[in-house]
């Protein structure tokens, strides 16, 4: 499915509202070559005119700039929750391999051994609590 653009917006928009692009562009204070231009998106309306534009469309700013609120929000939450989930199965991974190639390399001593697989194993609980 294509993507919409400004242009496709406006131009769905004002055949929506029965308007002619002359009739737009008088009710813009532009010339109906513009607005021609805007639905072709070969060029785009002044920031400062867009809150009128989407006024006369009926439609909110938000809409007619294409800026996703609550369904991106939602998203980015669903993936940060995602790399929340993901952190203490990592950080239990990385000091089980931690620990183990240290000790093969002989360069960390006991106390610092159980300290390290400690800190896997509290991650590692966090992890099984966080899928209930």
């Amino acid at each position: 499915m294509k993507k919409a653009t400004m242009g496709m917006i406006i131009a769905e928009k004002r055949k929506e509202l029965g308007m002619t692009q002359l009739q737009l562009a008088d009710k813009m204070s532009v010339t109906d070559k513009a607005v021609s231009k805007w639905e072709r998106n070969l060029a785009y309306p002044d920031v400062e005119s867009i809150p009128k534009l989407a006024e006369i469309l009926g439609i909110s700013v938000d809409t007619l700039m294409q800026i996703k609120t609550e369904a991106a929000s939602e998203e980015e939450k669903t993936k940060m929750q995602d790399i929340f989930l993901l952190i203490p199965k990592a950080v239990c991974v990385a000091m089980g391999i931690a620990v183990t190639v240290l000790s093969v390399l002989r360069e960390i001593d006991a106390d610092k051994a159980v300290l390290m697989l400690g800190i896997g194993v509290a991650c590692a609980g966090i992890s099984f609590l966080q899928r209930e």
